[in-house]
């Protein structure tokens, strides 16, 4: 019984606490700090976004996020300076991760290669007590356990010009689990368990008022099954985004980002799931608003990457 117990308890803890990947969000193709800390600074202005994200509506404990970004361009935009605030509560898991960034960037023909580095710690805290325990022996279950903070670094390359964009980033260069016997986290920096996220797109220009944005985000890791987005975006009189995604053989996902005035961009996806979980989820929900201290729409970098 108390082996059934552990192994539905992991299956509670989200991935990035066992693995070496970050919480999921469907914005980051307008967003990519969220993936690779080498994108800091790279829309010219201070811009200030906020997201939350409801995964799986219907599934009791399903993946609940908000997140806040800060970054900004500095040294005539040789540098950027970047930071993420992440509160993820998944099961009877909470998590609050704090993540800076630091971009240098270097002109490379028509575009510019930034190379960025991401620290920073993770606090989580798992309430054992609110599972329901079918063996009173199993009187561990019912201990919070306690606050534990862990160290997080990130690594990756960028690179923009005014059509093209790639990027290649290890979102997490140390991982983590829980050990039962310790009850404690402990670290579990294993290469072999790293996630590489490959995110590259291009733009195309139909018309003065209509642009076109294909892009993909591939995560792989050696020994894993390779996780893949094909996105197709529609830039309409530089102030509309429409979008859909497919995702990994099991969701699709439609984006609308509008922006407001100068400064202000509002943005939702809806996640569709067609695989064995739409039995029980109606679907995933995100919002994004974004701030930005400029006085025009137009973005040094047009891109929006």
């Amino acid at each position: 019984m108390e082996r059934i117990i552990k192994i539905l308890i992991l299956l509670l803890i989200p991935l990035s606490v066992s693995g070496q990947m970050t919480p999921l969000k469907s914005q980051y193709v307008l967003n990519p700090l969220v993936l690779n800390p080498a994108s800091a600074g790279n829309r010219g202005v201070l811009n200030l976004t906020a997201f939350y994200r409801k995964q799986w509506v219907g599934v009791k404990g399903a993946p609940e996020t908000m997140t806040l970004t800060v970054d900004a361009p500095f040294s005539d935009n040789r540098m950027g300076l970047g930071m993420i605030f992440t509160n993820d509560r998944v099961g009877v898991t909470k998590e609050s991760h704090l993540m800076t960034n630091y971009s240098y960037k270097v002109p490379v023909g028509k575009g510019t290669l930034s190379f960025g580095l991401g620290a920073g710690i993770t606090v989580t805290n798992t309430a054992w007590s609110k599972l329901i325990v079918l063996d009173p022996e199993d009187d561990f279950i019912l201990i919070d356990s306690k606050g534990f903070i862990v160290p997080g670094f990130s690594f990756g390359t960028f690179y923009s010009d005014n059509k093209f964009f790639a990027g290649l980033s290890i979102p997490k260069l140390l991982g983590y689990k829980y050990d039962f016997g310790k009850s404690k986290y402990v670290i579990n920096n294993n290469m072999g368990e790293y996630y590489y996220l490959l995110n590259a797109g291009y733009l195309f220009d139909l018309s003065p008022n209509l642009k076109f944005l294909p892009s993909t985000l591939v995560a792989f890791s050696p020994g894993d099954k390779v996780l893949y987005d094909i996105n197709a975006h529609f830039r309409i009189m530089d102030r509309f985004w429409v979008g859909a995604a497919y995702r990994n053989n099991r969701s699709i996902v439609g984006l609308f980002q509008i922006q407001l005035n100068d400064q202000i961009r509002f943005g939702y996806t809806y996640d569709y799931d067609f695989a064995k979980l739409q039995t029980y989820s109606s679907g995933s929900h995100e919002i994004m608003l974004r701030y930005e201290f400029r006085y025009k729409v137009q973005a040094i970098s047009p891109l929006n990457f």
